[in-house]
Parts: structure tokens; sequence; C-alpha cells
């Protein structure tokens, strides 16, 4: 299934003259006292923590104009504008391709940087390897591909356009790319940011590599933050020149990366969530710098303590206890502010919030005239039962929701199953 993309006008080019006159009205602001703006300092201004600071100039306004755009100071700011203004220039002086000194594949876990690397100036090809793990059943045996796709069809196909045999074909046809990889490439390269949907994407291209052939040069570009004025989700959001910069950080995938990716993806696949947190606390975890945030947020999927909410079911019924919200806006606020590491795409949203719709007792309504819009249109309003559960009163699982898997671990209602416990951080079986 393909990741969505999310360009358009970007957040993530920022023009100097435009922070300059932020930074000015910020610092007249702090002077007449205005709430924000003090709290603004207070949030991001080592000096004023402790809000007794009472003057304040230009270049204090700077730097937390700086650090609310990502960037530790004004210095490193401007740093970062003319970088990007230097990548943007090369783009427009169709200057040599990054990629160009030897034939490279670049894979990723969506089709978002199958039009902004072109775009960017690079003329390797392109491999979109793309299917959401984080839900449904990870049963690693020889009908892998069939069992995923029959997941995929089925839960995707009320949302999307998609056919058994045309998913099936498309994990098929990704997996024979991969396969010709290091014979067709002298470089392959995998693009992949911090969350959970690509990093158990990354843990199994990683876990292929370190069973069949490598390519000359086996190169990772893999970040968790890029400066700007909204929240990093993913590569999707950057424009080509940012995609230019963050080329110059890619690095090669060494030995240990490879074994432990290959590690995490059979973890994926266990009954059981032990092996899996087991990895998050072991000292390897740290070869691949975002695993352990991504493993940890994965697992927080598995049924609360409190109520056997999933993390996302939870922060949805949150939400909702409220008040009333579209599913669109609901997506929104997850993405944007609410989940600890956003990981979904809208679909996989939809497919949740159906799957919530099943129980015996609904935790939300949705008006009668709304059924007949799009997902995104329908508006949602929590029931008792729904601040029951929230409230963790009511369990979920006590209300026969479907049978759902997190990899290889099986969840039904009619059966013990693994739960994750907020409290000790970690998974126990009830």
């Amino acid at each position: 299934m393909t990741r969505p993309t999310s360009q358009g006008d970007t957040p993530f080019r920022i023009n100097l003259e435009q922070q300059i006159k932020r930074a000015k009205e910020l610092l007249k602001a702090f002077h007449a006292n205005d709430e924000t703006a003090l709290l603004r300092f207070q949030q991001h201004h080592p000096e004023f923590l402790d809000n007794t600071q009472t003057s304040a100039n230009l270049s204090d306004a700077q730097l937390v104009i700086a650090r609310e755009l990502g960037l530790p100071g004004w210095a490193k700011l401007k740093a970062h504008i003319t970088a990007m203004t230097q990548a943007s220039d090369a783009i427009k002086a169709k200057a040599s391709a990054p990629d160009a000194e030897c034939k490279t594949l670049h894979i990723r876990c969506g089709t978002d940087l199958a039009s902004t690397l072109p775009a960017g100036g690079f003329n390797g090809d392109f491999l979109e390897y793309s299917d959401p793990y984080g839900q449904g059943p990870i049963i690693q045996d020889d009908e892998f591909i069939k069992t995923r796709a029959q997941f995929l069809y089925e839960s995707y196909r009320h949302f999307v356009d998609i056919s058994l045999a045309g998913t099936r074909s498309d994990l098929e046809t990704a997996d024979n790319r991969l396969a010709q990889a290091a014979q067709q490439y002298e470089r392959v390269v995998l693009w992949f940011e911090h969350d959970a949907y690509d990093q158990l994407i990354l843990a199994k291209l990683l876990a292929y590599f370190a069973k069949n052939a490598v390519p000359e040069k086996l190169e990772m570009v893999s970040i968790n933050h890029f400066p700007g004025s909204a929240r990093f989700i993913g590569l999707g959001q950057l424009p080509a020149e940012a995609i230019r910069l963050i080329w110059q950080q890619r690095q090669p995938v060494s030995q240990k990366q490879l074994k432990l990716g290959e590690q995490v993806w059979y973890a994926l696949g266990q009954s059981t969530p032990m092996p899996l947190y087991e990895i998050i606390k072991s000292k390897d975890i740290n070869y691949l710098p975002y695993m352990s945030g991504a493993l940890l947020r994965h697992l927080q999927e598995l049924p609360s303590t409190l109520n056997s909410l999933s993390l996302t079911e939870q922060l949805t019924l949150e939400l909702l206890n409220e008040h009333s919200l579209t599913a669109g806006q609901l997506f929104g606020k997850l993405m944007r502010e609410h989940d600890p590491l956003p990981w979904l795409g809208d679909v996989m949203y939809w497919f949740i919030l159906q799957s919530m719709t099943q129980a015996s007792q609904a935790v939300f309504e949705i008006a009668k005239d709304d059924l007949k819009k799009p997902w995104h249109k329908r508006l949602l309003t929590i029931t008792d039962t729904g601040q029951k559960v929230l409230a963790g009163t009511q369990d979920w699982l006590s209300l026969n929701p479907p049978e759902r898997w997190l990899g290889g671990i099986q969840i039904d209602a009619s059966h013990p199953c693994w739960h994750w416990d907020n409290k000790t951080g970690r998974p126990i079986l009830s």
C-alpha cells in the first residue's frame, strides 16, 4: 500500500528576511508583556526558563525563533537557509545529478519521493517497497505475500480502489525487483525516517540483505527531524532542495545494522512481544538510532492494561471526549499534535475506525446521513460506552471488537492476550 505524500506549500522552506521580521515582532511582544511571547521565551531560551528575566534583545528573540524552527541557534538557522538556497540554485541550474557517479536504485516505503527525487536532479531508478507491517498478520512462511495481500485487500478495499490480484502482484513485483537489485545496481540507497511504518519496513529490507547478495554500495538516509515551521512527520513533506541536502547525510549500511534488522524482522513475526521488547532493551539497538522508539510505539498498539485500547484507539476516544470531530479532523490532530510518534496513513486510520464500529456496543456514533460520506467527512461523537471504556470502567475487549493482529501476535477477545502496561513500560500476558 502506498504511503500518502504531503507537499505543496511546504513549511520546510525558510526565508531569512521573514524570520528577521518575526524575531523583531516577538521582541516587541515580549516587551509588551504578551503572555504568548513570554511563554515562547520560557520554552525556548535557557536564560528565561524561570520567567524571572525581564529584559531581552534581538539576539534573544532570534534564538527563540531558531529553536522553534528546530535549530540550536541563529547562526545555524542562517547556515541552513544558505545550504537550502544553494541546493535550490543547483536544481535550477541543472547541475550534475547527486547520484550520477554510479548506477543507483532508491528504495522508499511509498511514492512520496518518486517525483521529488527527479525534481531534485537525481537520475537513479526508484522502487516503492511498501507494506504497513504495523497492521495485520506477519506470518513468516512461504505464504507470506499471499497472507499480506489478503489482509491488505480485505482491510483497505472499502477505502481505496484495489483488487486482490493487483495487491498481490504489487508485492511480488517489489520483491522481485529487490532480489535483482544487487546484480543490476552498483548502489542501493534506503530512504527511511524514524516512525514505526518506516522502521519496520527498513528491518525487512535489512533482513533481506543480511541473507542475500549486497550491492557494491548499500547506503541509508535516515532522519527524524528537518528544520521548519511544522512538525516533521516524514520525507514526503520535504521539497526537492531538502532531499538534495539530506542526501549528503547518507551513510553506508554496516554489518551490525544488517544483523539488527534481521533480528527485528524475525522478532516481529513471533506470537509474543517479548523478543521485540528484549531487542529494545539490548545495547545493539543503538546501531539503528530510530529503531528503539519505533518498536516502542509499535508495542503500544497492544491492548493497554487500563482498558484494552491500543494507543491509537485511546487517543481517538480522548479527542472525541473533548468534542465531536470528523474522522479527517481526528487524523490531522493525531498526526500533528497527539501521537508521540505518528506512523499511520489515512487509509490505515480509517480501517482502525471502521474496526471500532464493529464492537458489540458503540464507543462512538456516526450520524446516519454521514455513513454515505467518505470517512474523512464523517462526524464522530463519543457514546456513554466510549466514555466508560476511556475511564477504564468498561474493558474494550469485553465488547468483542474484531480480531486483529500486531505482527505475529493475535489479539482476540475470546483468549488471553498480551497487553501493554504503561506503568512499567513493558508487555504482560493477561
